[in-house]
């Protein structure tokens, strides 16, 4: 016998001994104790503002104002946004009479590659939900919101419902219930683009959205 089958042989001889599985809820539950939704709604901005994003509180009546107000202080004049969504909706329906164009993603990329990535200065997006601990925003894009318009125009602007704001990682998968069914991709956010490859030189947009915008919309801001 060849050491390498007594090796095996002793391996395959040992006892098995039963591992209990991990309790991991009982340890997020010590991790994070349970907070109010005006306290997560803090963390989270302290958070995500560290990373350098831009975070508006609104509420169902005024984020439309406010996007317009933010699309007006960038002298943006044309918006990417979901058509047959409640929000894309919306906005087709009182920007473009205040003179904000807005566009759809409603033809294949191949069709109108070169204004995608050359003529659409911002993009409207809405969150799933959100994780308090890191300030990170979770993005399910879909056939109606596709992954690129969330990585290609240079402003990034999200409306993120309080509600969905999450302690941790683990709650919201948990809440949300990942387990039956994910997203082709799940996009985890928490800033602009931004690399220090060139020289260790913080350096924005090279390689997606050079700035990221919250309208944190809920009545406890």
């Amino acid at each position: 016998m060849s050491a390498r089958d007594r090796i095996l042989a002793k391996l395959k001889a040992a006892p098995q001994l039963p591992k209990p599985e991990p309790d991991v809820a009982a340890w997020y539950a010590s991790h994070r104790p349970v907070e109010t939704t005006a306290e997560k709604v803090a963390r989270f901005r302290k958070c995500i503002e560290f990373a350098h994003a831009d975070v508006h509180p609104v509420t169902s009546a005024t984020w439309l104002a406010k996007l317009r107000e933010v699309l007006t202080e960038r002298q943006i004049d044309k918006l990417l946004v979901a058509e047959g969504t409640p929000h894309g909706d919306a906005a087709l329906d009182e920007l473009p009479p205040q003179g904000i164009e807005c566009s759809t993603y409603d033809m294949p990329i191949e069709a109108w590659k070169t204004e995608m990535f050359r003529a659409t200065p911002a993009s409207l997006t809405a969150a799933r939900a959100a994780i308090a601990e890191t300030g990170t925003l979770i993005l399910w894009p879909d056939a109606l919101e596709p992954r690129l318009m969330s990585l290609v125009p240079p402003v990034h602007i999200v409306l993120l419902d309080s509600a969905k704001l999450y302690n941790t990682f683990y709650e919201a998968t948990q809440t949300e219930g990942w387990k039956d069914g994910l997203p082709t991709n799940a996009l985890l956010i928490s800033g602009p683009s931004k690399t220090a490859d060139i020289q260790v030189t913080l350096a924005y947009g090279a390689h997606g959205p050079k700035e990221l915008i919250v309208l944190l919309m809920g009545d406890e801001q």
